[in-house]
């Protein structure tokens, strides 16, 4: 996951196709009930679903021209993304140093997470940064979405994106609740993205407790996810962790079952990673909840135009650490 400006600029419409057909597929079977539901109406597929669709909106932050000549406005580096992805992304939480970023973000290597946090405040203040970011979401939906921005399907959805995310219970949940905090954006489609960056850390926050029921830790998290064949190993390498390791959780997940010896998950290891799943949609339930099946399903069709527009600009990596279209 590279994706500095040259690539990014120069992808638009590169590898997208393959990316919507993964994602679609999901979706469409997170609608279909791949997950059983189990409360207030909204199946948990849907809330699968859900995050299919809003993850590509809340991510062109990470990749779009436009992020990248803010943050270099900045004085972040742009010869890769995750100068300015550690700011961005923390920004929220306030000056704080790599051990909370580390912990927030779970899967990075606290190693590569202090190569880029140590500077990062003396840079630029959390404040600067998250004035930039959204400038930088501003400039990069008008890039993609053009005069559908000001649409009213785009009204539509940032209000009911906005009911979900208002409804999410942050307790617990470090991300979902520092985005939470911060004041909502006027336009709407910067609150469609406020909304949908508060729900995919609300999940995310969900998930990092599923990973430690589990009893996976950061590094065997991501061992285990590419055991399963959610993206190839060199994809979990951008984590920043070392070969030795890698190899030392591998190793690990062998002592317990849950792979082979060529580092493939065992049925007791595809089930483990099922249930991380299950539950952590489950944790992703209560916004959905509120919010109430007619208005999900609603705001599932308004955002498929949106979300076919981001696909298709070809900012967004095919294959990501997340395993979307293929968990």
């Amino acid at each position: 996951m590279s994706g500095n400006v040259s690539e990014a600029a120069g992808a638009r419409g590169a590898g997208a196709v393959g990316a919507a057909s993964a994602a679609s597929a999901a979706s469409e079977e997170g609608a279909r009930g791949g997950v059983p539901g189990d409360g207030a109406g909204v199946d948990l597929g849907r809330v699968r679903q859900l995050w299919h669709l809003l993850e590509p909106l809340h991510a062109v932050l990470y990749y779009a021209p436009e992020a990248f000549e803010e943050a270099a406005a900045l004085g972040y580096g742009t010869e890769e993304r995750w100068p300015s992805y550690f700011p961005y992304r923390a920004a929220p939480l306030g000056a704080v140093g790599g051990r909370r970023v580390a912990s927030a973000f779970y899967s990075f290597s606290p190693r590569m997470v202090d190569e880029y946090m140590d500077s990062a405040w003396r840079k630029a203040s959390p404040e600067q940064v998250l004035a930039a970011r959204e400038r930088a979401v501003d400039r990069a939906y008008r890039a993609i979405l053009g005069d559908r921005v000001g649409s009213p399907e785009m009204a539509e959805a940032a209000a009911l994106a906005r009911r979900a995310a208002e409804a999410a219970d942050t307790a617990g949940r470090q991300l979902a609740a520092a985005n939470a905090e911060s004041d909502w954006p006027e336009a709407p489609h910067l609150q469609l993205w406020h909304a949908a960056t508060i729900l995919r850390e609300h999940r995310g926050d969900g998930h990092i407790a599923a990973l430690l029921v589990a009893g996976l830790d950061p590094v065997e998290s991501l061992v285990s996810f590419a055991a399963i064949g959610a993206a190839s190993v060199e994809r979990f390498e951008s984590r920043g962790w070392s070969p030795g390791e890698w190899a030392a959780a591998r190793d690990r997940l062998l002592t317990r079952g849950l792979v082979d010896e060529h580092g493939t998950a065992t049925e007791a290891g595809r089930e483990l990673r099922r249930e991380v799943e299950r539950h952590t949609d489950r944790l992703a339930a209560a916004p959905w909840q509120a919010l109430g099946p007619e208005a999900v399903s609603r705001l599932a069709d308004l955002l498929g135009e949106f979300w076919v527009a981001v696909l298709g600009s070809g900012l967004l990596p095919s294959e990501t650490t997340l395993g979307i279209g293929k968990v």
